[in-house]
């Protein structure tokens, strides 16, 4: 995976969500069809990570924000850009690309209504 580039990071995109672990390979084939489509038109990096080590927090935790059942697996994925308008110019090409139209909320290999996202400004980037 190519290093990220720091000096041009400015402003990330992240999301949590819950999957079963039984779909996680359909969820990476269609993350790795997303992942071309959004560095096709700009994106700097395209990152899904699935929980290795997840510590339970007293109060809130990864497990908690996505309400993790039994047999599902948290992903954290981000997507780095130079800005939050070179974001916003990225997704809206993004959006209107038929390749992730196919992709809406009945074609998720999980449930869309517990997955958070969010938009970054960087404030170090070493």
């Amino acid at each position: 995976m190519p290093a990220m580039e720091n000096a041009m990071t400015r402003y990330v995109e992240g999301f949590l969500l819950a999957v079963p672990a039984k779909n996680l390979a359909a969820y990476r084939r269609i993350s790795r069809k997303a992942g071309k489509v959004w560095m096709e038109y700009g994106a700097l990096q395209y990152v899904e990570c699935v929980a290795d080590d997840l510590q339970p927090g007293e109060v809130v935790s990864f497990a908690k924000a996505v309400q993790l059942k039994r047999g599902e697996v948290a992903l954290f994925s981000f997507i780095a850009y130079r800005s939050r308008a070179h974001r916003d110019r990225v997704n809206k090409k993004v959006m209107a690309d038929p390749r992730i139209a196919g992709m809406g909320p009945d074609a998720c290999p999980f449930d869309p209504k517990r997955m958070m996202w969010g938009g970054f400004k960087a404030i170090v980037s070493l």
